[in-house]
């Protein structure tokens, strides 16, 4: 996984109008395929008196897939001018579609490059935007009496919790930096004298707001 693979938290819409031409970029975030055809088939359903709706993507992890269409627009000039600029932003497992009604003045090719590309850096400025992060999920078991104080370590260490069980104690899944699991483990065993065990669940990619 790329160390700076970034991701949008929740859905965008910005528009702009050039030489008469509304120009609609919705972001949305997207981790299959399958996911972004069918949000492309509602967009366009929804959008369907447009001249056109163009689109770009990119999705995994490492990047590994990408794709964009002009969508009746001379070709190269919508639909890979979105997906660069999602590539230059580095963000992934992201939908752009950019929906275009038509006002009547052409734009000639460098200037539907510049309207598309700017449609995706205009929403991307306004978005929400989180890095993806490989962390270890440590699996915490405290007894009940002492939930305040790990909750309130959490907090001040600004680290959250995915889950938690309850039985005889209570176990809470936290994820972690790697190179942070020693300090963590230091710390909390000394601010519980030692009533606290560790295990290590799984690793896994979450999203870190920035």
């Amino acid at each position: 996984m790329s160390k700076n693979s970034i991701t949008v938290i929740k859905n965008v819409q910005i528009e702009q109008t050039i030489k008469k031409s509304r120009f609609i970029c919705r972001l949305i975030p997207v981790e299959t395929e399958t996911a972004a055809k069918k949000l492309l088939e509602e967009i366009t359903k929804k959008e369907s008196k447009a001249n056109h709706n163009c689109y770009a993507y990119i999705l995994g992890n490492d990047s590994n897939i990408q794709r964009a269409s002009d969508d009746g627009e001379p070709s190269g000039t919508a639909g890979v001018p979105m997906l660069e600029v999602l590539k230059k932003e580095e963000l992934t497992n992201v939908l752009a579609i950019v929906t275009r009604y038509f006002g009547g003045i052409k734009l000639g090719a460098g200037g539907l490059i510049r309207a598309y590309g700017s449609s995706v850096s205009l929403a991307v400025s306004d978005a929400s935007l989180a890095r993806l992060v490989l962390q270890q999920i440590m699996l915490v078991t405290i007894d009940y009496k002492n939930i305040d104080t790990l909750n309130y370590f959490l907090q001040q260490q600004n680290l959250t919790t995915l889950n938690s069980q309850y039985s005889t104690q209570v176990t809470l899944s936290v994820p972690i930096l790697k190179d942070n699991i020693l300090n963590f483990k230091e710390q909390l065993t000394g601010l519980l004298n030692g009533n606290v065990s560790f295990k290590n669940g799984p690793e896994q990619i979450i999203p870190i707001q920035i």
